[in-house]
């Protein structure tokens, strides 16, 4: 099927010929945690139809977003992953959460919730503590954890960093979470305030109980 555009001489124009449909965003959202299976995808993004998420990927592929690749033996399955071209709408789902973060004021019956949906938005603002580390984030929820200062490769992923220990281990509980996912409360401030728990030693640890301090 031929890529439906919008045939406006616009640079927005063109950035969502590509990325403006349904579901595509949010694609990448799990693909910045690095490569990813298909029934992976599928589990992480409730709503979503097969038949959707198998268009929205060919889609992906077709306009240089992702590639598909079968992993070495013993695995030996297919799994999706981020171009270059597209780790490069990190700062665009960043500045897109962040402009609809106060629509998170209450959580609707009916909405569903994953641990590392809060990660981009606690990437943003650890990374302005101008510290590079690996930070893992406890959650009632669930784990994950974060890549500040990543040059490259994922950003983020589901539980507590499986390569070595964590610079960092924040804990943050429901409320807290709401509010930093919303926007209501800065995630220094709730330091500051007594309401994250920070442990580890690391420069990316001290910079942040110093600036919470």
């Amino acid at each position: 099927m031929p890529r439906r555009s919008y045939d406006q001489y616009c640079a927005a124009a063109r950035a969502l010929d590509v990325v403006g449909d349904r579901w595509t965003l949010l694609i990448v959202r799990e693909l910045l945690a690095g490569a990813r299976r298909y029934t992976d995808l599928h589990a992480d993004l409730p709503g979503v139809s097969t038949d959707m998420l198998a268009t929205r990927l060919k889609d992906m592929e077709r306009d240089g977003l992702a590639v598909r690749r079968r992993l070495p033996a013993p695995a030996s399955a297919y799994v999706y992953e981020l171009t270059p071209r597209g780790r490069e709408l990190l700062p665009v789902l960043q500045a897109l959460g962040e402009w609809g973060a106060p629509g998170l004021a209450e959580r609707r019956p009916t909405d569903a919730v994953r641990a590392h949906w809060l990660a981009l938005p606690l990437l943003r603002q650890l990374e302005g503590l101008g510290e590079s580390g690996v930070v893992d984030v406890h959650l009632e929820e669930g784990e994950f954890h974060v890549r500040v200062g990543s040059s490259g490769g994922p950003v983020y992923g589901d539980g507590a960093y499986a390569e070595g220990p964590a610079d960092v281990r924040l804990t943050l509980d429901a409320e807290v979470c709401g509010a930093v996912a919303e926007g209501a409360l800065g995630l220094v401030e709730a330091v500051r305030a007594g309401r994250v728990v920070v442990e580890g030693d690391g420069a990316l640890a001290k910079s942040l109980v110093a600036v919470g301090g």
